[in-house]
């Protein structure tokens, strides 16, 4: 009997009941939150599925992102900047970035939406952050995930890092409800129904050119973003350049669904109760949400300025997309201003600022790795 008994007791030991905690629970119930809008609301599955399993995984079953647990080595890949950096490839390979090359004034409202990284930073800062903590944080503001996990790494902030991927990535993932309010808010109906000029066609040639010249310019002066814009524009050199079609799919399809999978999960699992319910945590996620909602009302305000500068020919709802969440953030200018005018078609304008907030978003984040002495 007594065997009986301490068997059954070990056994008991062993299920996950033994060690789950209330924090536990709640991240459990957070995940599952998650899933919900991922799979029944449709909020940026590809992310949040993969996101929310890894967060369910973790709080489970702890030991999986210890040392020598599965999702700790595909952390690793996080950690040493190479998942971000192949993110971004496949990123250019399926991003058409004709609309930014035909109106060059894009680039404007994409470097207007980085103001919400700035102003996180500083109020980081004030917060008690320490420079390179805060720096990392503010990457927030640009919805960029792989961004915010590159300059963490980079930094030195890998105890931040699980945070501030999970805030970057659920703002990106939470575009469509965050920005619309926003948008709104700082625009008038009649402006949100300004339809807006055909773009002029580019040549091949010119999107031949476009990553050559752009990586040869900004790693010139900000070499620390090589490893991030030079991937984004190999990939969109696979893209346009016509003769390496089955890179190009690669790129877009198979390896960027494999690096989503790895990431995606390894970055959920690094939201374990312990580490994750922390008031420095919330704070994050608070300053997160404060960048981002800055860097979509400094695109729109901007894009004000350039509809009255322009008398009407810019409409200020293609300055949100200035945010680096592609295309997601392009998508939300083409809803609301259809909303407004079931005519209107914003897409491909607000793809140039789209495209001009990924670029800005690793610029910015060269910035502070040049800042810092990285």
């Amino acid at each position: 009997m007594d065997y009986i008994i301490e068997t059954l007791k070990n056994l008991a030991g062993k299920t996950a009941f033994a060690n789950i905690g209330f924090g536990n629970v709640f991240m459990i119930l957070v995940a599952c939150g998650f899933l919900y809008l991922a799979i029944k609301k449709g909020y940026e599955p590809l992310l949040l599925i993969p996101i929310s399993f890894g967060m369910l995984l973790v709080n489970l079953y702890p030991p999986i992102m210890e040392e020598g647990g599965l999702l700790s080595y595909f952390f690793l890949l996080d950690e040493w900047a190479i998942l971000p950096s192949l993110i971004f490839m496949g990123v250019g390979a399926m991003t058409d970035f004709g609309p930014l090359i035909a109106n060059p004034k894009s680039f404007l409202l994409g470097a207007a939406a980085q103001i919400g990284i700035f102003a996180a930073y500083l109020m980081a800062i004030v917060f008690g952050f320490n420079g390179k903590a805060a720096a990392a944080i503010s990457i927030i503001g640009g919805a960029d995930g792989p961004t915010s996990i590159f300059l963490a790494s980079k930094l030195g902030q890998t105890d931040l890092m699980g945070p501030i991927a999970v805030a970057a990535y659920s703002y990106m993932s939470l575009v469509p409800i965050i920005q619309p309010p926003i948008m709104k808010l700082l625009t008038t109906k009649e402006e949100r129904e300004i339809k807006m000029e055909q773009l002029r066609p580019v040549s091949k040639l010119e999107k031949i050119l476009f990553p050559i010249i752009v990586t040869i310019v900004v790693v010139l002066l900000l070499p620390d973003t090589a490893p991030l814009l030079g991937m984004l524009m190999l990939g969109n050199l696979f893209r346009e350049c016509g003769v390496v079609k089955q890179l190009q799919e690669t790129a877009s399809n198979a390896l960027m669904y494999i690096v989503v999978i790895l990431l995606g999960t390894s970055v959920g699992a690094t939201t374990s109760a312990e580490k994750f319910l922390k008031l420095d945590t919330l704070g994050i996620v608070a300053l997160g949400l404060i960048a981002f909602a800055v860097g979509t009302a400094a695109g729109v305000l901007f894009g004000k300025l350039m509809c009255k500068a322009t008398h009407g020919k810019v409409n200020p709802l293609i300055g949100s997309a200035g945010v680096s969440a592609v295309p997601m953030a392009a998508r939300v200018s083409q809803k609301v201003g259809a909303e407004a005018d079931p005519t209107n078609f914003l897409l491909m304008h607000a793809m140039g600022p789209n495209v001009a907030g990924v670029i800005g978003t690793a610029v910015a984040a060269g910035v502070f790795m040049s800042i810092f002495g990285i």
